[in-house]
């Protein structure tokens, strides 16, 4: 289920950090798609199947600054516990949100929301930082590959759950 709609760019940042950004429109005012945000729960419901994504923090969760989730989820086969914390919350406006532990030396996802005359522009920044540097860079192609992946589905995914059209 990729969405080629979905513009996805990777780039090479100082310090080893890599980004990650995507940008998709919705035909759907702000406050829906960043209300569809606000349930955590629906984070399950747009990660790919074969991660085996499951959300460990006790739902529902209110999300604000501050908050932590827990996950669990498989990758090549690999389960590992992720642990996120929101660091900035601005309804219908941005969030982000940052690993506290996990597969990442470092994580950090921005996600903007903004009018536009279609519905919503929304965009996702990740910088990152992979584990066990140097020889952890050896990896990057295939990180790449498949944080495209799960960004295309996710978009989707969006698309699907919010009715806006696959």
């Amino acid at each position: 289920m990729p969405d080629p709609a979905t513009i996805i760019s990777h780039g090479t940042l100082q310090d080893s950090y890599q980004f990650l950004e995507t940008a998709t429109s919705l035909p759907l005012p702000v406050d829906e798609v960043f209300g569809f945000f606000a349930n955590a729960e629906n984070l399950q419901r747009i990660t790919p199947p074969e991660l085996a994504f499951r959300i460990l923090t006790p739902t529902p969760i209110d999300i604000g600054e501050g908050t932590i989730i827990d996950y669990r989820l498989r990758l090549f086969g690999a389960p590992f516990n992720w642990r996120t914390r929101i660091v900035q919350w601005q309804p219908a406006d941005r969030f982000i949100d940052e690993q506290v532990s996990g597969p990442y030396r470092s994580w950090t996802h921005l996600h903007t929301f903004a009018e536009c005359g279609t519905g919503t522009w929304m965009t996702d920044r990740v910088e990152y930082q992979l584990p066990l540097l140097p020889v952890g860079a050896l990896a990057l192609p295939l990180v790449r590959r498949q944080l495209d992946r799960i960004f295309r589905y996710r978009a989707s995914s969006i698309r699907v759950l919010l009715g806006g059209g696959a």
